[in-house]
């Protein structure tokens, strides 16, 4: 039991400096998520609870939830009778979704790249520049095909726990 705690806990600081590092959230936002991830799963996570897991103060716990909500890494939802919030992080589907779009952005600017180095490459440092593009064009493209075919799969996964939860509740 006292290893299952450990590893626990080393998930959650883990999932906190990632979410740090990428989303550029305070140590506290990043670690809220990782709680979330880790405990918060099944059936979500009261504010209380959250405050209770990160021994922090309820203020804080607050600003960083509605930063969190504020960037859609987290949500919440309620049950019929209950006055409480319950929160988890994003689910995947809509984490990758976000990916998804940068790597898009990334694409259009590639083929306006492409398009434009194809018309001025007039060199063979334009041309090796042009040669980079088209791999990198092809590369950007099977990422997009990559990460369309993921979303799907989690969606597929997400539904079916949404009926099963439908069904418990």
């Amino acid at each position: 039991m006292e290893n299952t705690a450990k590893e626990r806990e080393e998930l959650i600081e883990m999932f906190g400096m990632h979410f740090e590092s990428l989303y550029h959230v305070p140590p506290l936002a990043a670690r809220i998520m990782g709680v979330l991830i880790v405990d918060g799963c099944k059936s979500g996570l009261t504010f209380e609870a959250l405050v209770e897991k990160l021994s922090a103060s309820k203020s804080s716990i607050s600003t960083n939830l509605k930063l969190l909500l504020s960037m859609e890494k987290v949500f919440y939802f309620t049950l019929s009778g209950d006055r409480k919030k319950y929160y988890r992080s994003a689910r995947l589907s809509d984490r990758l979704n976000n990916y998804l779009k940068m790597i898009e952005a990334e694409g259009k600017i590639i083929n306006r790249m492409h398009e434009y180095r194809v018309k001025t490459a007039s060199c063979a440092e334009e041309i090796a520049n042009l040669n980079n593009i088209v791999s990198y064009k092809n590369h950007i493209e099977q990422i997009e095909q990559t990460f369309q075919h993921t979303i799907s799969e989690f969606r597929k996964i997400e539904i079916q726990n949404d009926i099963k939860q439908q069904i418990k509740n």
